[in-house]
């Protein structure tokens, strides 16, 4: 079956975004008193806020704690730091293209609803998108497939006939365990060697556009 539709991850995919992220979660948990590396945050950036917070504090995300320092961490990202995002390279450019060729597009992404318009509106795709889906949407969030199976649902087109673009390890593995290829991207910051599982891996937006017709998207397998 040929391909029909895309499902977009966001941060770091179309958006540079994930030091922003891991930056704010530095800064949110230090006004906790906790004490954490950028480098062991940064690692995590894909995961969703539920998964990272435990794992790099030992905090549970539903506790009262937990929950305090996540709503910081969301005021210190859209205050200080979503107002200065750019998009990834050629990003907006690759949306038009897919667009072009006949492609429907739905975001799943790890982002809280509030602060994914605001990423959207960033690199444009606001104008090319059929529907999205944001961790409000989702039980789990990534690495588990409940935010690809919801974009999916959103979407309403056979997995089959789905590619999920992505750029964490945590991409990859929810696209593979809800059954759907998945093509990474490597400006989020992580090598082919932990996107491994991916279909092909490109450097950027541009990169994938510069070679669109030889991609999954213009019809190779």
């Amino acid at each position: 079956m040929g391909l029909t539709g895309v499902l977009l991850d966001v941060d770091g995919t179309l958006v540079t975004s994930n030091d922003a992220h891991a930056h704010a979660w530095v800064k949110a948990l230090a006004e906790a008193g906790v004490a954490t590396k950028f480098a062991a945050v940064r690692r995590l950036i894909g995961k969703g806020g539920d998964k990272l917070l435990p794992e790099v504090s030992g905090i549970d995300a539903k506790s009262e704690k937990g929950q305090a320092i996540s709503k910081r961490r969301g005021e210190i990202f859209q205050k200080e730091y979503l107002p200065r995002l750019k998009p990834t390279p050629g990003a907006k450019e690759l949306l038009a293209r897919m667009k072009t060729a006949g492609l429907e597009l739905a975001v799943a992404s790890s982002a809280k609803e509030d602060e994914l318009q605001g990423l959207l509106r960033v690199c444009g795709a606001d104008e090319f998108i059929e529907a999205s889906t944001s961790s409000d949407d989702a039980k789990s969030s990534k690495p588990d497939p409940d935010i690809v199976h919801a974009a999916l649902g959103e979407l309403g087109h056979p997995k089959e006939t789905v590619v999920l673009l992505g750029d964490t390890p945590y991409d990859v593995e929810a696209s593979l365990k809800a059954g759907i290829r998945v093509v990474a991207l490597r400006c989020g910051g992580w090598g082919d060697a932990d996107l491994k599982g991916a279909t092909r891996i490109y450097d950027d937006p541009a990169d994938l556009l510069a070679r669109f017709d030889e991609s999954p998207f213009g019809g190779r397998p």
